[in-house]
């Protein structure tokens, strides 16, 4: 066999690897997306099949009508756009000072900074409880938003960002009169913005998907719940409605869907020119 031909077979083993790994993934969406148009009757019917005998849109409606999943998905909007704000800016700064300013202990703090990284979430939940409560923020959506909104990993990620920006653009800037701030908000800042792109997708992704924290601090459940919460009450004693909880969960799909699409091309961007190697 010639190597062209060797070529040749490599390339069609390694298309019909990807198709079947995307198939995989895709599969699941499909399923959901097709069991939300469903009629409730046909949901397990027997032999079992990928389309209904009809297209029932106002599963969609009725989502909204079971629940009130409208107030579900604007709490997260809320909180996750809030959030994703509070990381952008907390991230960056905290970035800029550990990767541009010179200050004595700098790198031992990073190191402090960067080792939390290694704490799960559950260790965490007992004395952020607590604390939230000492601040009297238990049940509110400033207790959702501000305990996760500063992490180590936005400003990690953006440090290595930071670290690929040549030291001659801010000295040039420094010598025409700009301060530390002029230098971050006029040069560093707009440099960045791939890396922003993909640091806010990684956190409205995170806030908009939380489960576990708001199931903890949140008790009026009818008016400041999130949407993983709005879904989980979708199951309850008098049965489960499969085909409006697939409605609801495609509905909650479409924010995280959007956000891709808008930043689509920062994020190619921020992935290609991907600032976790640092110099």
């Amino acid at each position: 066999m010639s190597d062209h031909a060797v070529r040749r077979l490599r390339l069609v083993v390694s298309h019909v690897a990807l198709y079947l790994v995307a198939a995989a993934f895709v599969s699941p969406l499909v399923y959901m997306l097709a069991t939300s148009l469903k009629p409730a009757d046909e949901v397990f019917g027997s032999p079992p099949s990928l389309l209904g005998s009809l297209f029932r849109w106002q599963n969609y409606s009725e989502a909204f009508e079971y629940l009130p999943f409208g107030r579900f998905v604007l709490n997260g909007l809320a909180v996750a756009i809030c959030g994703t704000l509070v990381v952008l800016v907390a991230s960056s700064m905290s970035a800029y000072a550990f990767s541009r300013l010179r200050w004595r202990g700098r790198d031992g703090v990073f190191l402090v900074f960067l080792a939390t990284l290694m704490i799960p979430q559950e260790v965490l939940v007992v004395p952020m409880f607590m604390l939230m409560r000492w601040f009297g923020w238990v049940d509110s959506f400033q207790a959702l938003i501000f305990p996760w909104a500063f992490t180590a990993f936005g400003t990690f990620m953006l440090r290595q960002f930071f670290l690929t920006i040549p030291e001659e653009m801010s000295e040039s800037a420094r010598i025409d009169g700009a301060g530390a701030v002029r230098v971050f908000t006029s040069i560093m800042l707009p440099l960045i913005r791939p890396a922003l792109a993909v640091l806010a997708v990684f956190t409205f992704i995170n806030f908009w998907n939380s489960f576990m924290w708001p199931l903890i601090i949140i008790n009026s459940v009818d008016e400041k719940a999130t949407v993983p919460l709005g879904l989980q009450l979708f199951f309850g004693q008098q049965g489960t409605q499969w085909n409006l909880v697939m409605a609801a969960s495609v509905i909650s799909m479409a924010p995280t869907a959007a956000l891709l699409i808008i930043l689509q091309k920062h994020l190619v961007r921020g992935i290609a020119t991907s600032g976790f190697g640092g110099r």
